[in-house]
């Protein structure tokens, strides 16, 4: 394995690990804030006289989680995903296949 090959390969390890680090800020983002937010208004829903359980399971208390949960869905899957379906190292095969196309053109 040649030097450029190593810079590569640690280009590519450092933005998988990059990718895995916003991820995690956001998945403790989304929790510390959505419980803040929800303290908050099953709080505010114990002070209008609602039971616990109704403040709790009120749809504008679970809403934030469930929206932001989407979209914290879809950035896992950003970063999780495509492997868990296509294997780890479908990039390189993609890349190999595209490259032999375009060298097979080249011959012709």
């Amino acid at each position: 394995m040649d030097t450029q090959d190593t810079n590569l390969e640690y280009i590519k390890a450092k933005n998988k690990v990059e990718k895995l680090k916003r991820f995690y800020t956001h998945l403790v983002v989304y929790i510390v804030i959505n419980t803040v937010i929800t303290a908050v208004k099953v709080m505010n829903n114990l002070n209008n006289g609602e039971t616990f359980e109704e403040a709790l399971y009120d749809f504008s208390t679970l809403a934030t989680w469930v929206v932001w949960g989407i979209a914290l869905a879809i950035h896992a899957f950003s970063v999780f995903g495509l492997p868990l379906f296509l294997g780890d190292d479908w990039e390189e095969r993609k890349i190999e296949k595209y490259m032999n196309k375009e060298l097979g053109k080249d011959k012709n």
